[in-house]
């Protein structure tokens, strides 16, 4: 079995914006329990654009050349930016409430915002 020592953490790891985007994923997936049936197309498209977002951050932090880190942020940001467009589709159907939209919304936000500044280093 191999040990790790807790100060041993990947490169993405370490970013704050991933650590977000892992809790947007567990705020997408309760949203997703309570979609009515009938909303598959809405439930599959939001758990993998929300999934999309930690993946591509998490792929960006562990390359070295600075373009490839930062096509991969811009990758998560369109998918930070997809989930924002599900949720207002979401909003117009009335099959969220406006709290939980906002909730979402406010995630996406600070996520979008960090991925911005993360490209522009």
């Amino acid at each position: 079995m191999i040990e790790v020592k807790e100060e041993q953490v990947l490169d993405h790891e370490k970013l704050n914006v991933y650590q977000i985007s892992i809790e947007f994923v567990v705020f997408a997936d309760a949203l997703i329990k309570e979609l009515p049936r009938g909303r598959g197309y809405l439930s599959d498209q939001l758990r993998r654009a929300a999934l999309s977002i930690s993946l591509n951050i998490a792929e960006g932090a562990g390359e070295f050349a600075n373009e490839e880190k930062i096509r991969f942020y811009r990758i998560a940001k369109r998918s930070a930016t997809e989930c924002s467009g599900i949720l207002d589709v979401c909003g117009k159907l009335d099959i969220i409430d406006k709290k939980t939209q906002e909730k979402g919304r406010l995630f996406l936000v600070r996520i979008v915002s960090m991925l911005i500044k993360l490209a522009q280093k």
